[in-house]
């Protein structure tokens, strides 16, 4: 109501203004005629102001001023009545929005959610902002209700599983009530049996009712068994009527249009699994989380029954020799008693023999303890060089028992070397008995550890004490060690004093220990100078000095070898790169000096600069080969001019290449081909341009070739140019190809092939027509003709999609299995998705020879061209 009276008064001044207005209008036009009057000295008439008005033509436009005024107040009042309506529908609106809203966010309060609203303005930022509460409120009573739904089957399945113990009873009444719960058709129970490795079916409900199926399946036979093998749910919306291998035990005559295999998993083994079968196209997600999250309960109560069941086993069979005891034992206590009778007499006669055992006993082991932890294997052998004795020491040192050395092990561990010496040896000792004789070889340890041993032989075949070759072998690896370390020192130190390196060695304080006489060429003071001096103390590079000190910080720090490049000035030899290997050296794990090994690489480094500057020079040339190479292969946008619906997916995989496309045009007949010759990179490049300027020539030459004829003539014409057919040739360069003639006028495609097939999808079917097993070029069999290449003609149907390539993608290494791609891989991509068009099936074929080779290197040239009529 405010709005409206200040709405009415503002009428009500705007007509004020317009008679104001008039009158001002007036009064201004009259004041116009006196002032005429007067400066005229005319008298005041209506004459008078005739006169004026014929005198002085102004006053007709001041005349007409009030008029003016008034039509343009009358229009300003409309304009305004205008806005002051449109003023009052937006109130209005405003107010059915806050009505509205107001409505809309009391029904959400009572919990009402399927309001309309698609009254709600765009504009209305409150509508919308409750709309937005609304849908979240929504989604949290939608996810609340799915999770008591997952909750209530949870209670309910575990009061089936507390309530029964009997594994069969179990099974069945477990899968009925889940059909129930999840509104599902079929459903089958398969127990896993660990003596039989196999899955055993024990309940199967479908269709309201009990069924009677007795199944087994292997671990990964048939879904049940792929699912057992992997252990994760197999859920399949996809059944192929012809799918033989499909061996799902509820499938009955009619498929189900969805199936889900649940494994039972505890403990980490398998319990058994779950089968649901469905006539719906797909199972809610809902459903499969659920039975997902249900399959650990139910296997885990599996798990425990049948561990109780093991445990009820065991306690049987336990009561079951408890009764077997007992009755055994009356029947032990009498013969304990006959016994016991017996013992007596004969404890007499032990105790006489106790004595003497005992004293053997003693030797025995005493002999034994001396012989166990002797440093020397003793062996004894007869006159068939057959071993009858190995002393207990054996284990010890070679790690075999003195059983397992007399079983072979004496002869098997020995090396070829060792095995001929040890045969020396006892010839020599049969051939002279009483010289000993002593050889060094190489025995292998049960652990797989090689040693060295020194045996000492003595015949003693006479001494009737022994009757044999004895053997006296001791481990000799140590002091092999040892001289080795004392050959290896003498030899470093005479390399390291005759090395064009410098060699320093300092503790971690920078204490000089060693330095080999190219400390003079390097730093300027003799070696026999630097020893036991310090960094500090000598005149050095400033350089050099600080690399020092910083590298033994960093030794200090990570005890790990460093390797450094430096350029520093030197005493005798001006500026120097070098290369320094710093190696730090251990005294029983504790980091004592510092081994500094300094490398000249200043020429290495200048012949670096001039290969870099060599391949830089090659690289250019290369690159420039690739724009000439660039400059004569046409682009999808040259062939699109022609074939409007075609690609061409190319990618070398060097800078230049040996496969090419090739595209030509003669009066109506198109040409094009996909050529792949020998090699890649610069060799096969140089071989493309062989292929592309004979080609051009061959076909600018007569228009009547068949596709046949042309590859006969390029075959001739590379053989010519690369003197293939001369008796001495021995180059075997080639290309392979799939050659295509086109006459769309005549609607007739013509190909011809070398090595290289034709792939044509016609409505939905792949058709392959194969080239001839034979390369264009190459040396001639001069005893076997050769057969011309044969053409094929193909009428061209609107809707034919063509595919030729060389062998480079189906060769290309990669996938999960490292295997190649294949031409099935081909064959099946483009009849899967034979409704894309040519540059859907480009952006695909790119996509998928991507994501197959990975981080594997391209292996070869790539090049697929596709055409659609």
């Amino acid at each position: 109501m405010a709005i409206n009276k200040q709405n009415n008064k503002l009428s009500t001044i705007t007509y004020n203004d317009i008679i104001i207005g008039v009158g001002i209008s007036i009064l201004y036009l009259f004041i116009s005629w006196m002032i005429d009057i007067l400066y005229n000295n005319l008298n005041v008439s209506f004459n008078t102001i005739a006169e004026i008005h014929k005198s002085n033509p102004i006053h007709w436009l001041i005349d007409i001023l009030p008029f003016i005024v008034g039509i343009l107040f009358y229009f300003s009042i409309k304009k305004r009545e205008k806005d002051k309506t449109v003023f009052e529908k937006i109130i209005e609106q405003r107010d059915q929005d806050i009505n509205r809203n107001a409505r809309f966010a009391k029904k959400i309060g009572e919990g009402i959610y399927d309001d309309n609203d698609d009254l709600i303005n765009e504009d209305d930022i409150i509508g919308r902002s409750l709309i937005v509460m609304r849908n979240n409120l929504l989604a949290n009573n939608k996810k609340e209700k799915e999770q008591n739904w997952i909750s209530e089957g949870k209670d309910l399945i575990s009061r089936i599983l507390r309530m029964n113990n009997h594994v069969d009873e179990l099974t069945y009444e477990v899968i009925v009530k889940l059909i129930n719960y999840i509104n599902i058709l079929q459903g089958s129970f398969y127990l896993y049996d660990e003596e039989t490795k196999k899955l055993r079916n024990t309940a199967t409900y479908a269709y309201n009712r009990k069924r009677y199926i007795n199944q087994e399946f292997k671990i990964g036979e048939g879904l049940i068994g792929q699912c057992a093998y992997e252990q994760d749910i197999v859920y399949r919306t996809e059944i192929p009527e012809d799918y033989a291998s499909i061996t799902s035990g509820i499938l009955g005559d009619k498929k189900p249009s969805s199936i889900l295999i649940v494994p039972l998993i505890a403990e980490e083994k398998l319990q058994g699994v779950i089968e649901f079968a469905s006539i719906e196209d797909k199972l809610p997600e809902l459903t499969i989380e659920f039975l997902k999250e249900l399959g650990e309960i139910i296997a885990r109560t599996l798990y425990n029954l049948r561990m109780n069941r093991k445990t009820e086993k065991l306690l049987q069979e336990s009561q079951q020799m408890t009764v077997e005891l007992k009755a055994n034992e009356e029947q032990l206590r009498q013969n304990a008693e006959e016994m016991r009778a017996t013992q007596e007499e004969l404890e007499i006669s032990n105790k006489n023999l106790e004595t003497q055992i005992k004293e053997v006993e003693n030797a025995q082991k005493r002999l034994h303890s001396l012989l166990e932890n002797a440093s020397e294997v003793i062996s004894i052998y007869d006159n068939q060089i057959k071993l009858i004795y190995q002393s207990p020491s054996v284990t010890k040192i070679l790690g075999y028992t003195p059983e397992e050395m007399m079983r072979g092990k004496d002869m098997d561990r020995l090396t070829a070397k060792g095995e001929a010496a040890m045969k020396e040896m006892f010839n020599q000792l049969k051939e002279d008995p009483h010289t000993p004789r002593a050889i060094e070889y190489t025995y292998i340890k049960k652990d797989g550890k090689k040693i060295h041993i020194e045996t000492t032989g003595r015949n003693l075949l006479d001494d009737s004490a022994i009757n044999g070759i004895i053997l006296n072998s001791q481990d000799i690896t140590e002091r092999k060690r040892a001289e080795k370390e004392e050959r290896m020192k003498s030899k470093m130190q005479s390399l390291s004093e005759n090395s064009p390196d410098l060699i320093l060695r300092m503790n971690t304080k920078g204490q000089f220990f060693y330095a080999n006489p190219m400390v003079d060429d390097y730093i300027g003071v003799k070696s026999k100078d630097i020893i036991n001096g310090r960094i500090d103390e000598l005149e050095m590079d400033p350089a050099l000095v600080t690399f020092f000190k910083d590298t033994i910080k960093q030794i200090r720090k990570t005890n790990q070898k460093i390797v450094r490049e430096l350029t520093m000035s030197t005493a005798n030899l001006g500026d120097r790169i070098m290369t320094y290997n710093v190696i730090p050296e251990f005294n029983e794990n504790e980091l004592e000096t510092i081994l500094f090994v300094g490398h000249d690489i200043t020429e290495a480094k200048q012949i670096e600069l001039e290969i870099k500057d060599k391949n830089r020079k090659i690289s250019e040339s290369i690159n420039y080969a690739q724009r000439i190479q660039t400059s004569i292969l046409p682009n999808t946008a040259h062939i699109q001019e022609h074939l409007p619906k075609s690609f061409i997916f190319y990618l070398p995989r060097d800078v230049v290449s040996g496969d090419f496309p090739w595209f030509f045009k003669k009066d109506d007949i198109l040409y094009i081909s996909a050529v792949d010759c020998t090699g890649h990179g610069v060799p096969g490049a140089l071989l493309s341009f062989i292929g592309y300027f004979q080609l051009n020539n061959i076909v600018d030459h007569d228009i009547n070739y068949n596709a046949g004829q042309i590859l006969d003539k390029l075959h001739f014409d590379v053989r010519t140019t690369l003197k293939q057919d001369k008796i001495d040739a021995d180059a075997r360069d080639g290309m392979d190809i799939a050659f295509c003639r086109i006459d769309l006028k005549k609607k007739e495609l013509q190909y011809s092939g070398a090595h290289r097939p034709l792939y044509l999808l016609r409505n939905g079917e792949l058709i392959e027509y194969k080239g001839n097993r034979k390369a264009i070029g190459g040396i001639p069999h001069r005893k076997k003709p050769e057969k011309d290449f044969i053409n094929h003609s193909i009428e061209i149907i609107k809707g034919d999609k063509i595919f030729i390539f060389s062998d480079g993608m189906p060769d290309q290494i990669g996938g999960p299995e490292g295997r190649k791609y294949s031409p099935q891989r081909i064959r099946a991509q483009i009849v899967e998705n034979k409704d894309l068009s040519m540059q859907q099936y480009s952006s695909m074929f790119a996509s998928e020879f991507k994501k197959w080779k990975g981080k594997i290197k391209q292996i070869d040239d790539v090049l697929l061209i596709g055409l659609e009529f």
